[in-house]
């Protein structure tokens, strides 16, 4: 299975792809869609839809896993970041990917066993997972690899199975 993984963003956007088979993870590739401060911000949803579109293309993976959104306290900001997962969904949408949701708590819990877990926790044991020499950056693109372990985790379950069956 080839989990593509994205942490939403507008300012930047990580992304990873990994294979998973049998407990064995391998990363495929991540990196960073990072758009310009001071950009007229159609501008910056444009750069993004087109680069992760291209990206999707290539990859072609057998899901989608996206970080859910949470409200933040700057309301202006949850907008842009929601406008900025739209476009990210629409990419995929448009490419018949199917698309997985997950909350921070079910990546952390995923990734280290404990849903309260620090970053720097997640983003070790996600190191590990993929055996990378060191943790890729910028944080953006660790996230996105850890919710792509986290969808490899949840499409175990026979409800996911099920529900994964249906959508492709």
């Amino acid at each position: 299975m080839v989990v593509f993984g994205i942490d939403p963003g507008y300012a930047i956007v990580g992304w990873g792809a990994i294979s998973y088979k049998t407990n064995y993870y391998k990363a495929l590739g991540f990196g960073s869609i990072q758009t310009q401060a001071h950009t007229d911000f159609n501008s910056r949803l444009e750069q993004i839809y087109d680069e992760l579109y291209s990206i999707l293309n290539r990859c072609r993976p057998d899901a989608l896993a996206i970080e859910k959104l949470y409200f933040q306290t700057n309301q202006k900001t949850a907008i842009q970041v929601a406008e900025a997962r739209g476009v990210t969904l629409l990419a995929a949408q448009k490419l018949k990917i199917p698309i997985f949701e997950y909350t921070p708590l079910q990546v952390k819990t995923a990734v280290t066993g404990y849903g309260k877990a620090k970053k720097p926790q997640v983003m070790e044991m996600t190191r590990r997972l993929l055996k990378l020499d060191e943790v890729p950056k910028p944080d953006d693109t660790a996230d996105a690899l850890a919710i792509a372990i986290c969808h490899t985790q949840a499409a175990g379950s026979q409800l996911r199975r099920d529900l994964f069956r249906k959508e492709i």
